[in-house]
């Protein structure tokens, strides 16, 4: 019954009210009705219940409304928080120099400022909150105050943007009315909106602009010098073809004034102009040119020669440009042509120009090996007549060490000496250059073990590497390879010197590896390095990376040396090289297949042993180096019986009626006469006395010759301690 009587959608007073009657009614009924019964009884407990059950819905009602009126005070709370962010977002964007605007993931715009497409006056005031994107472009794309390129449509343009709208980032510039320009940015926001940003370009455009004008104002005059300085006249025309560049040169060829050739031209017009003084010379006439250039397909190439007055000729060569222009080119040939007039002339007497520069071929021939033979009489007069006055130098010199007490002066004797050594080494380098380009060098290959060799130049390099504060290190082997002994030791002196001579600080390491029928020995420093734009240029005479050098320290010839010499044994070389960490030179030897050779007898050093009294028959022509190895003979205690030639030591050794002790002999004596011949003599009188022959001759024929008359030889300029040594070795013994 409550449920009849209560309607659930009444408000809580009224539901309390229409209780409340229920309850007085029930009430005044069970007052009034006279028959006490149990019905009566039973219905006032159901409105003492309901009376229950009303206040407690009472209570809950009232609980719910004060629930209600947080969650209200709440919520507006919030809602101004909001509106106070949305307040601070619009001022914040209305600060932007750039246009900006918002719109929501369905494409709706949300808010945007007031620089926001503000030059498309037409539709500013349509952007409102929940613009569709679509209709944006669209109202953009047919706004007046969009400058769209020539050929460009609306539609076309708000394709275009609808496109780029699908990326996630896009920008591209837009030029609106006034010649303005406007650069958009759009990103997409994290919850799938978009972000649109307008820059006012405007003044950045204009300079890119002024500064292109520029440019291509520079390019043109560029060009136009270009055009001047070319040895051809050149014509150039756009697709209308008119005139639009020229040189003065494409004047002077077709002999037209400067006042009637005038840009913007056109082509009918110019060629009026010197139609009738032209002359086609072939198949190419007037009419082909005319529809050439008057063809609307494409144009290939046109080539054609004519002439201009009595004897000029010229090649013109006309070609499309790719905007349809085109450009035509002329070339004087007028030299060319006489050329082939007098060639076609000269075949009709080939015969006998062909004799005549046979002829002339002959005598160039002839004065070629002419010049090269007094190229090699230079090398062999250069190889005895400079190296004589440097050993009289060197004598001297060892005899004043000797006779000087003073320490100042034996340490400027020194100093000369060593200056006579650099001077020596010169000369020998570049008499070695002169041998190895003019031929004259000549080899002799025989097996050769790399161990008596490395450990050889160990003992003599190891010394100055350790004054220079490095460390020399030495791999060696066993191996036995084909070279030439006295190349391949020139060779590997040279670049381990090198090493040394450049490598401040480290090592320098010398190794052999062994490959399949050859090694390869390795010379490594620590030094700088070679850029490699000089790996070349080291190869060259007198090339030196280190410019300041001292010369003392080397001419740049040791390189040179090498690359000749391992181009004569053929040898390959290779050098490896890295800036600030040093280098590594390597040469490839070929192993020896046959029986080693026996190895060279050593000349001994100077052991200081005494000499006095012992008899020396010098036999020199050249009067100062006979006076300057005497007075060295001297100061080493032996009588010296100085002699120019065979007959007078002869002589001598008649008068003394002695026998000589030692001989020492020149190769190349004068009027022909040999050294040899005279020591052969002398030993067929007084037996075999020992000998040593001194020369600037370095060819393997005369160290064999040497090695079977069982005689030393020494190379000039003459070392006095080599010298000294084989005396002392020669005389042990003797007195």
């Amino acid at each position: 019954m409550t449920r009849e009587l209560i309607d659930p959608r009444d408000t809580l007073e009224r539901q309390n009210e229409k209780l409340l009657k229920i309850t007085e009614t029930l009430m005044r009924r069970v007052e009034q009705s006279s028959e006490a019964s149990g019905a009566a009884y039973a219905q006032f407990q159901r409105a003492v219940m309901l009376e229950e059950e009303v206040r407690s819905r009472t209570k809950e009602l009232e609980h719910a409304l004060d629930l209600l009126n947080v969650s209200n005070a709440k919520l507006a709370e919030a809602n101004a928080e909001t509106e106070a962010a949305r307040a601070n977002l619009a001022n914040a964007i209305e600060t932007l120099k750039e246009g900006f605007a918002l719109f929501d993931p369905s494409d709706a715009l949300v808010m945007c400022n007031s620089r926001f497409s503000k030059q498309m006056r037409d539709i500013y005031h349509l952007l409102k909150p929940g613009l569709n994107f679509e209709n944006y472009v669209h109202l953009i794309a047919h706004s007046p105050y969009l400058s769209l390129p020539d050929g460009e449509t609306p539609q076309g343009w708000e394709a275009y943007r609808l496109a780029q709208h699908k990326n996630s980032h896009a920008a591209f510039s837009v030029r609106i009315a006034d010649n303005r320009w406007l650069q958009v940015s759009e990103r997409r926001t994290p919850d799938g909106g978009t972000v649109i940003i307008q820059t006012d370009i405007t003044e950045m455009m204009r300079l890119e602009l002024q500064e292109r004008e520029r440019l291509l104002d520079d390019q043109a005059k560029l060009i136009k010098a270009t055009l001047e300085h070319l040895n051809q006249g050149v014509l150039i025309f756009d697709d209308q073809s008119q005139l639009v560049g020229w040189n003065h040169r494409a004047g002077e060829l077709l002999a037209i004034p400067a006042n009637r050739v005038q840009l913007g031209t056109f082509f009918s017009s110019f060629y009026r102009e010197v139609r009738d003084d032209l002359k086609f010379l072939g198949p190419i006439d007037n009419t082909d040119v005319e529809a050439w250039v008057a063809s609307k397909t494409t144009r290939a190439p046109l080539s054609f020669e004519i002439g201009i007055g009595a004897d000029r000729v010229l090649a013109v060569f006309a070609q499309q440009m790719p905007d349809r222009g085109f450009v035509i080119s002329f070339t004087d040939i007028t030299a060319e042509r006489a050329a082939v007039r007098a060639i076609r002339q000269a075949n009709e007497t080939l015969e006998q120009r062909v004799a005549v520069r046979t002829l002339d071929l002959e005598d160039a021939l002839s004065e070629a090996e002419r010049a090269n033979a007094s190229k090699s009489r230079f090398v062999a007069a250069a190889s005895h007549d400079l190296l004589q006055p440097l050993s009289a130098a060197k004598l001297y010199v060892a005899s004043l060490d000797c006779d000087l007490q003073r320490s100042e002066l034996r340490e400027r004797v020194s100093k000369v000496s060593n200056a006579l050594v650099s001077v020596e080494q010169i000369l020998a380098a570049l008499l070695d250059i002169s041998k190895l380009d003019s031929g004259l060098a000549s080899v002799d290959v025989s097996s050769i073990n790399l161990r008596d060799m490395l450990t050889q130049l160990n003992d003599e390099l190891e010394p100055l590497a350790r004054k220079k504060g490095l460390e020399f290190r030495l791999v060696n082997c066993d191996e036995w390879v084909e070279s030439d002994a006295s190349y391949l030791r020139r060779i590997l002196q040279n670049l381990a010197s090198n090493a040394i001579r450049y490598t401040d600080h480290g090592k320098v390491l010398v190794g052999v590896r062994r490959g399949s029928g050859s090694v390869r020995i390795e010379v490594w420093d620590t030094g700088p390095g070679i850029p490699e734009d000089q790996q070349e240029k080291v190869f060259f005479e007198f090339h030196r990376l280190n410019a300041t050098a001292n010369p003392t320290e080397g001419m740049g010839l040791g390189l040179a040396i090498v690359e000749r010499a391992c181009r004569l044994l053929q040898h390959p070389l290779h050098l490896s090289s890295h800036v600030g960490r040093g280098t590594c030179f390597s040469v490839e030897l070929p192993l020896s297949v046959a029986t080693p050779s026996k190895k060279p007898a050593q000349i001994p050093a100077s052991s200081g042993k005494s000499l006095e009294h012992q008899i020396a028959v010098l036999i020199e022509n050249d009067a100062e180096l006979r006076s300057a190895m005497t007075i060295t003979l001297d100061d080493w205690g032996l009588d010296v019986l100085p002699c120019a030639n065979l007959e007078e030591a002869q002589e001598l050794l008649r008068e003394v009626d002695t026998a000589p002790n030692v001989i020492i002999a020149d190769y190349q004596l004068d009027d022909g006469a040999l050294g040899i011949d005279a020591i052969n003599s002398i030993r067929a009188i007084h037996g075999p006395v020992p000998a040593c022959l001194v020369t600037a001759n370095r060819s393997r024929d005369l160290q064999g010759i040497c090695e079977t008359l069982d005689a030393a030889f020494f190379y000039k300029p003459i070392d006095p301690g080599e010298l000294r040594g084989f005396l002392e070795d020669a005389l042990a013994g003797t007195g």
